[in-house]
């Protein structure tokens, strides 16, 4: 695990990189958890919008755009994805995604909504042509939606133009499995099965078909100006061989060679994304581990809820 974080000023550039590495890792779990404060923040404490202060490209990200063109691609009664297509992106929209037996190429944004009393709530968003996820839990009981806060993305981790990317070739989302399969351009693929989710956490499980032996396999994203205005603040890394867990400020982090529990997030407020998840990563296994206690088969329907 390599921190490559460096300093910056401006509050909506990913200034945080955690990288993840292992030439034997084939199954793998990531979790968004509402942080340990979210119930001091009272209605109306949250916070949402970007602070362009101190960005040098902020007239151009707030420069009118065309709006973009959005489509329903699923629905069923609990969940629905919905397809953006923008006016512009930064790199080429070679990614497919495939749903049953309809292709839609072009698809710059996904979003997973699912069904909340009085309407929906969106719980995944998935940027298919640089492989960037976010996700987060439903909101606790009488709040609204909480914010999205760090990315991450799942599979061979590359640069282009110095930003960490996936080369993704196709999306497929099985429905009745509630599965996405990635299949990537350098011909590995990965399962990531939707899930527990609920009022207070929402988590993935990751498969893939065979390690990721030459890249990293995953890496988080994220932005830290001041511990009061960032999305992650903290890590903490439970390391092979430990009986606790060491942390640090997000900044000083100095890596770990065989985590076996990474911890991201804050532990107290910030004023950008106040509401944003934690996102951990575990339960990393190979190939002759049998997957850990709730794994599910994601070829096949996730278990009904009790």
């Amino acid at each position: 695990m390599e921190n490559k974080s460096e300093q910056v000023a401006c509050a909506e550039k990913d200034n945080v990189t955690l990288t993840l590495s292992s030439p034997d890792v084939v199954r793998w779990r990531i979790e968004a958890a509402h942080p340990a404060f979210i119930g001091t923040l009272g209605l109306g404490t949250d916070s949402y919008e970007p602070d362009w202060t101190a960005c040098e490209f902020a007239a151009q990200a707030t420069a009118p755009a065309k709006p973009p063109e959005r489509t329903t691609i699923y629905e069923d009664i609990d969940l629905w994805i919905v397809a953006h297509r923008y006016e512009s992106f930064w790199r080429s929209s070679g990614a497919r995604v495939v749903i049953g037996d309809k292709t839609y190429d072009g698809i710059h944004l996904l979003q997973v909504w699912v069904i909340r009393p009085m309407g929906g709530e969106e719980v995944l968003v998935l940027y298919p042509q640089d492989g960037y996820w976010r996700i987060r839990p439903k909101a606790p009981d009488g709040r609204a939606p909480t914010a999205f806060g760090s990315s991450f993305l799942i599979g061979p981790v590359t640069f282009d133009q110095g930003r960490p990317v996936v080369d993704i070739e196709q999306i497929e989302f099985d429905a009745n499995a509630r599965t996405f399969k990635l299949t990537y351009a350098d011909g590995n693929s990965a399962h990531v099965a939707l899930g527990a989710l609920d009022g207070s956490h929402h988590e993935l499980q990751v498969t893939f078909e065979k390690p990721v032996s030459d890249k990293p396999f995953a890496a988080l994203r994220s932005m830290f100006v001041t511990r009061f205005n960032n999305d992650v603040a903290e890590v903490a890394v439970r390391e092979k061989g430990e009986n606790g867990w060491r942390e640090s400020a997000i900044m000083d982090f100095k890596g770990a060679k065989a985590a076996t529990g990474i911890w991201t997030g804050r532990t107290v407020p910030s004023r950008h994304n106040t509401s944003a998840p934690d996102i951990t990563f575990g339960a990393f296994n190979d190939a002759a581990t049998p997957p850990p206690h709730g794994w599910r088969d994601p070829s096949k329907p996730p278990p009904e809820a009790p």
